[in-house]
């Protein structure tokens, strides 16, 4: 049975800000393209921030995220649950109080996350 998120979710702040700026770095590394950080505090209760990237093929995006579940499990020894691996088209990494969303350019395309996410937002996602 699949552990809920909210079994990794921090208590404290700067957790979360380590682990959102863990993310941001081994996305950059990597060479994730169009990467946005969505700020979720307000708006759900599933984690603090929501990260989405793009990798230029399914072969990149299962290298990002198979790198990045192992750094978040080095850095805070907890794991991340990966769900879309074996395809590679859309994978989420849930790491508890950071959601990452990497895509093929044509998927993320049509899913659109960002805005469905912005929505009645008055600032927009914050693009790194």
């Amino acid at each position: 049975m699949a552990t809920s998120s909210a079994a990794y979710r921090s208590s404290d702040p700067q957790g979360a800000e380590a682990l959102h700026q863990l993310v941001l770095t081994s996305l950059d590394a990597d060479q994730a393209e169009e990467t946005v950080s969505i700020p979720l505090a307000g708006k759900s209760s599933i984690a603090d921030y929501m990260v989405v990237a793009s990798g230029r093929s399914t072969r990149q995006v299962a290298s990002m995220a198979t790198k990045l579940a192992e750094k978040i499990k080095a850095e805070f020894g907890r794991p991340a649950r990966i769900e879309g691996l074996p395809g590679a088209d859309w994978v989420l990494i849930d790491a508890g109080d950071v959601i990452v969303h990497l895509f093929r350019p044509e998927v993320r395309s049509f899913y659109n996350l960002e805005r469905m996410w912005a929505f009645g937002d008055d600032a927009p996602p914050q693009t790194h």
